[in-house]
C-alpha cells in the first residue's frame, strides 16, 4: 500500500516552497512522524515528517525543485520493511556512531541524528549553542566543516550527494590560498522573495527616512541600577529593546498613520500595536511578531523577545510568528552600524532603525559633556504619513528615552 507525502498547509499566505533536501533515500526504512526533508518558504525552514511508516519508495521532487501545497512529493511503501543491509553504511559504522554518541543522539531533533550519523561524528564533542546547550543543525555543519578542513584524504570514498551551495565564508587576510577567482552560488527561496519584496517595497511606497539623535544616559541609569532585581524578579535580563517598544507605541498612539496601511483605495488605522522586532537568524534576517505589545509590561515584552529569538535561533520559528505586524524596529546597532535607512517591511506604513550607541561630545546647558548617543532612524511611507508627522514621531520616541518616567505616566 502506498502512502503519499504532500507539501503541507504552511499559512494562508504561502503558496508554495522549494525542497532544501531530503533526510532519508529512496528505499531506506522510515518510521511515522519521522522527518523526511526540508522545505524552505520565503519566511522560515520547516521540516516534513513522515504521515506512516514503511519504505520510502519514491521521491518524485528533488532538492531545489519549487513544489506547491498539497502537491505530491513522494512516496512511501507501508507494506514493506527496508533491506537488512543498508547500502550507504555498514554495521561496523552503525555499532560505531552508536558508541560514540552514545544516549545523546535520543535528545537530539531526527535531521541533527541523521547528519551526525551520516557523518561520523561523535555527538558528545560537538559545542551546542541551541537553548540549554542543544546541538543544532549549524552546529553540526561547522563541525562538518571543522572536520573536512583538518583531515587528509588517504582512500576513495562513495560518492556521495553534493551539499548544497553555501555563501563563501570571508577571505583570509594574508593570501587567497586554492579559491577559485569566482564562486558561483544560486540564491535560496529566502533570499529570492527578500529581493523581490525590497525592490516591491521601492517601487510601491513613496519612501522617505528622517532622522534624529538621542542621549541614553536615562534609560542606561535605569538599566544599570534595576537589572539585577529585575532579573531576579522576571527571570529576564533588561534590555534596550523593551525601552524602545515601549516608547514606538506611546509614539504611534500620538501619529496613528504610522500604524496604518494602504489597502486598495483605504487607508486602515489599527488599534492595536503587533511590533515585529528583526532578529538575525541562521539563514539571515527574519521578524518575529511581538503580539499586542502594548499591554504588555516591560518583562512580558523582553520574555517574549527572548522567546522569539531563541526560537529564530534554533530554527523553530513558525510562520504564524512572523505573520502580520503593524510596524517594525531593527536594531542594526548590535552589529555596529552608526546610521542606516531601514526599509519598509510592506503592508507596514513605518519602520524604526536603531544603531549602535557612541559616546561623544554634547552641548548640555551650555556646556560641553560626553553623552552616550544613539541615532535613530526611521522609514515612512510618504503617501500617508507627512513629514511633520514623521519627525514628531521620532521626537516623541527620543522624549521617551530620554526621560523614562514619560512612559509610565503617558505623557
Amino acid at each position: 500500500m502506498s502512502v503519499e507525502i504532500k507539501v503541507p498547509e504552511m499559512g494562508e499566505s504561502i503558496t508554495e516552497a522549494t525542497i532544501a533536501n531530503w533526510l532519508k533515500k529512496e528505499g531506506e526504512q522510515v518510521k511515522q512522524d519521522e522527518i523526511l526533508l526540508e522545505l524552505e518558504t520565503d519566511k522560515a525552514t520547516m521540516e516534513v515528517p513522515a504521515p506512516s511508516s514503511g519504505v520510502l519508495q519514491k521521491i518524485h521532487k528533488k532538492a531545489g525543485d519549487t513544489v506547491k501545497v498539497k502537491e505530491i512529493i513522494g512516496l512511501i511503501d507501508a507494506s514493506a520493511s527496508a533491506p537488512s543491509s543498508s547500502p550507504t553504511s555498514s554495521p561496523a559504522q552503525t555499532t560505531a556512531a552508536t558508541s560514540n554518541n552514545g544516549n545523546i543522539n535520543d535528545t537530539l531533533p531526527p535531521a541533527v541524528r541523521k547528519l551526525i550519523d551520516d557523518n561520523g561524528l561523535n555527538a558528545t564533542s560537538i559545542s551546542g549553542s541551541g537553548k540549554n546547550g542543544q546541538i543544532t543543525k549549524e552546529d553540526v555543519l561547522k563541525a562538518i566543516e571543522s572536520k573536512s578542513s583538518s583531515s587528509v584524504t588517504t582512500a576513495p570514498v562513495a560518492a556521495k550527494a553534493a551539499p548544497a551551495p553555501e555563501i563563501p565564508k570571508a577571505i583570509p587576510a594574508a593570501s587567497r590560498g586554492d579559491l577559485p577567482r569566482e564562486n558561483t552560488v544560486p540564491m535560496s527561496r529566502l533570499r529570492k522573495v527578500i529581493a523581490e519584496r525590497l525592490v516591491s517595497a521601492q517601487h510601491n511606497a513613496a519612501i522617505l527616512t528622517t532622522f534624529n539623535e538621542v542621549d541614553m544616559s536615562a534609560v542606561m541609569e535605569v538599566r544599570n541600577r534595576y537589572k539585577d532585581k529585575f532579573k531576579e524578579a522576571h527571570n529576564v535580563g533588561l534590555g534596550f529593546m523593551s525601552f524602545f517598544t515601549k516608547a514606538a507605541i506611546h509614539a504611534l498612539k500620538t501619529i496613528p498613520a504610522i500604524n496604518a496601511e494602504i489597502r486598495g483605495t483605504d487607508i486602515v488605522y489599527k488599534n492595536y500595536f503587533d511590533i515585529g522586532v528583526a532578529v538575525g537568524g541562521p539563514k539571515g534576517l527574519v521578524v518575529p511578531i511581538v503580539r499586542d505589545a502594548d499591554l504588555l509590561t516591560f518583562a512580558g515584552v523582553e520574555q517574549e523577545i527572548g522567546r522569539l529569538a531563541n526560537r529564530v535561533k534554533d530554527g523553530k520559528i513558525e510562520l504564524s510568528e512572523m505573520e502580520g505586524g503593524t510596524f517594525t524596529i531593527s536594531n542594526g546597532g548590535v552589529y555596529g552600524s552608526m546610521m542606516s535607512t531601514p526599509i519598509l517591511n510592506p503592508p507596514q506604513s513605518g519602520i524604526l532603525g536603531l544603531h549602535n550607541i557612541v559616546k561623544r561630545a554634547v552641548v548640555v546647558n551650555d556646556e560641553i559633556v560626553i553623552r552616550p548617543m544613539m541615532y535613530l532612524a526611521l522609514s515612512y511611507d510618504h503617501r500617508i504619513v507627512d513629514g511633520k508627522e514623521a519627525v514628531t514621531f521620532l521626537v516623541k520616541v527620543k522624549e521617551a528615552i530620554e526621560d523614562p518616567t514619560r512612559l509610565l505616566l503617558e505623557l
